[in-house]
């Protein structure tokens, strides 16, 4: 819980304050002062009467009541400590910089949770253990540096690594990034980021509050929480941008179905971040330019005019907007050669518009104007220009200032110069800009920015499905894989369509079947998970007596159980399937089925529930979307079927949360129909 105390304390305690700056209770001590806190300042020190000119209390117990506590002792004397200034002097915030809790030994963990207990006994804030604490605009309460001059036009940052907070302000500060808030949360254990990003959603104000938040994760504990507040803030206005460290496959669980072992945890971030509407980024450089892009005026369209006097960058951010899915495209009008005509010869305003090296800022001024009043095809720019020290170029940076405070498209600048343009580069930002120092950076930021889409409402619409046959079927089966009889019951109920099939384990009752169904049939085996593997599939069986002879093959199998009949369909292989991921929710997946699948892993996946646009978009943004499509005159699968039976696999994981892994593989598809021709489930009830 964030509370006044914490955000604007009237007076602050740094428990374990020196007159050693080099130690956090000397740093934290001397940031508070330099950063001008207009309350009361306390300190407490074992061995000093006076520490940088305060009067230093040797006992906490001696202290008047005081709101915040920074403490910076060693851990075993922190919940004590914390007691004290809880029970008998009225403190309801904390910042524990002390590390030695969760992070390090069980003896520590144990400390912690001392600590969350006393803090959440009074009803007050913790922010750490193992922390460097917090900026507002009311207390520097850090033992770090930078310290950033706050502003309400900056970002919040959220740091689940107080280094990492570090390194990105040392990144972005010099490239104009400004900051509003800073906190660093540390072990997170009362509040984590998930909690500070709750607090700026329900306290956001639309005039004074900052617009963009980045984040800094390394584990999502709280998911629905981040998915709520995020998407309500991105609704009110914000824009979010994440770090989700730890993104590799190296501890990923065994799965026993396609769907698990492709829905990783991984893959779980990504269909938040989407369905929140977060900009997933991917390391600190990558925060800084999406930051950075954000405190641009939005890019309304995908249409890029590159500026530059440099032919190279101007090349490397085409091919980087380009990959992006961003157009740069070719500009060839009666305006354009009249804006040649102002050029010196050898220019071109093709796009990239090469005013070349000797251009001026009167050259440069005139193109954006060009750009911004008479190209209505473009969207936004991009202008690229260093220097190679041959003469200052204040006058073009001051001009590019002017243009972007007057243009109706957003410009971004890339200025590559950092060190021959320090000083008017210096003078740029001073002006309050950002810039871009790397053309690529900056197309592959703006590129993600645009292409992330809006936050989800709320509330999803689902489609009326069979829930009381579904909740009958489920509470029926036991745990594990589930029955085909079980299986169709549930797909039926869903209103997911599904093959015609039988399942028999008499060798007369096959024969029977395969008469009734007609001829060609398929035949698989039921039990053992991996049927291909064994033998257990059998296409085409075409007679009666091919049916006796793989019927009596197939119950010799391992683990078998029956022998599944269907039809034999044809169609182009589909996939389609969901999984659970302890705290996040269930996952949707699909792609295409086969070879898609099973080597080249291309799916979309996606938090339930589902909408049908959410569906579309999953099947859109598959590598293969244009053998949906239909390519080389093999007909199209009928995509809006497809995206039906995801969004009525979502409802039917609405009504059946025990769930933990269903696969629909393959479906079939054709251009009028889509069918399911084989389904797994798992569940596990609780």
């Amino acid at each position: 819980m964030v509370n006044k105390q914490l955000i604007n304390p009237k007076s602050i305690v740094v428990v374990g304050g020196s007159n050693d700056t080099s130690k956090p209770g000397g740093k934290v001590l001397k940031n508070l002062v330099d950063g001008g806190f207009k309350g009361h300042i306390y300190v407490t020190n074992l061995k000093e009467s006076e520490v940088q000119g305060i009067k230093s209390y040797s006992n906490p117990a001696d202290l008047p009541e005081v709101d915040m506590a920074i403490i910076a002792i060693a851990a075993r004397f922190v919940p004590d400590t914390v007691e004290i200034l809880a029970k008998q002097k009225n403190t309801r915030a904390f910042i524990v910089l002390s590390a030695g809790f969760s992070e390090e030994s069980e003896e520590g963990a144990k400390l912690e949770e001392k600590l969350v207990n006393i803090v959440n006994s009074v009803n007050g804030s913790l922010i750490g253990p193992n922390c460097v604490g917090i900026l507002t605009p009311n207390h520097t309460s850090v033992f770090t540096y930078p310290i950033p001059k706050l502003t309400e036009k900056g970002c919040d940052f959220i740091s689940g690594s107080g280094a990492t907070a570090c390194f990105i302000m040392e990144a972005g500060i010099p490239k104009g990034l400004t900051f509003s808030n800073v906190f660093s949360v540390g072990n997170s254990a009362q509040m984590g980021v998930e909690e500070i990003l709750k607090y700026m959603d329900e306290t956001f104000d639309p005039v004074k509050s900052s617009k963009i938040k980045l984040l800094y994760i390394e584990n999502i504990a709280k998911p629905q929480m981040l998915l709520k507040h995020a998407s309500s803030l991105i609704r009110k206005g914000c824009m979010i941008a994440a770090v989700k460290a730890g993104s590799s496959d190296a501890g990923s669980r065994a799965a026993s179905s396609h769907t698990g072992a492709l829905a990783s945890p991984d893959v779980a971030v990504d269909a938040l971040f989407r369905k929140a509407g977060i900009v997933r980024c991917y390391g600190r450089e990558d925060l800084i330019a999406v930051a950075s892009v954000f405190m641009h005026p939005k890019l309304k369209g995908k249409n890029i005019a590159i500026i530059t006097h440099a032919g190279g960058p101007a090349v490397m951010l085409t091919d980087a907007l380009s990959n992006g899915g961003l157009n740069i495209p070719h500009i060839d009008s009666p305006e354009s050669k009249e804006l040649l005509e102002k050029l010196f010869p050898g220019s071109s305003v093709a796009n990239p518009v090469d005013f070349l090296a000797t251009g001026t800022a009167e050259q440069l001024g005139i193109i954006i104007d060009y750009v911004d009043n008479k190209f209505d095809e473009i969207d936004g720019m991009v202008v690229i220009f260093g220097t190679p020290g041959l003469f200052p170029v204040y006058d073009v940076y001051s001009l590019l200032d002017q243009k972007m405070r007057e243009s109706k498209k957003p410009i971004y600048p890339v200025l590559p110069s950092v060190l021959t343009a320090q000083k008017e580069i210096d003078s740029f930002i001073e002006k309050g800009r950002v810039i871009f120092p790397d053309e690529v950076t900056l197309g592959e930021a703006l590129a993600r920015v645009y292409h992330t889409p809006a936050p989800k409402p709320p509330k999803t619409e689902l489609p009326e499905v069979d829930t009381e046959k579904i909740r009958s079927i489920i509470s029926k089966c036991d745990n594990g894989y589930i029955l085909p009889d079980a299986v169709q019951g549930l797909l039926d109920a869903a209103g997911i369509p599904r093959a015609g099939e039988a399942v028999v384990n008499r060798l007369d009752d096959a024969v029977e079947a395969a008469n009734k169904m007609g001829y060609p049939v398929v035949m698989k085996v039921v039990g053992p998970v991996h049927k291909s593997d064994v033998g257990g599939v059998v296409l085409n069986v075409k007679n009666a007596d091919s049916v006796k002879e793989e019927f009596l093959r197939m119950m010799d199998i391992k683990d078998t159980t029956a022998i599944l009949l269907q039809p034999m369909l044809s169609g182009t292989e589909l996939f389609a399937g969901a999984k659970y991921e302890e705290n996040f929710g269930h996952m949707v997946l699909c792609g295409m089925g086969g070879i898609f699948i099973e080597v080249l892993k291309d799916v979309s996946s996606r938090l339930a529930p589902l909408d049908m646009e959410e569906a579309l978009d999953m099947i859109r943004a598959l590598k293969s979307y244009k053998i949906i499509q239909g390519v080389r005159g093999q007909k199209g699968i009928n995509e809006k079927v497809f995206a039906e039976i995801l969004v009525r696999l979502s409802a039917l994981l609405e009504a059946a949360p025990e769930i933990i892994e269903l696969d629909l593989n393959p479906l079939l598809g054709k251009e009028d129909n889509v069918v399911a021709v084989d389904a797994r489930i798992n569940i596990l009830k609780s």
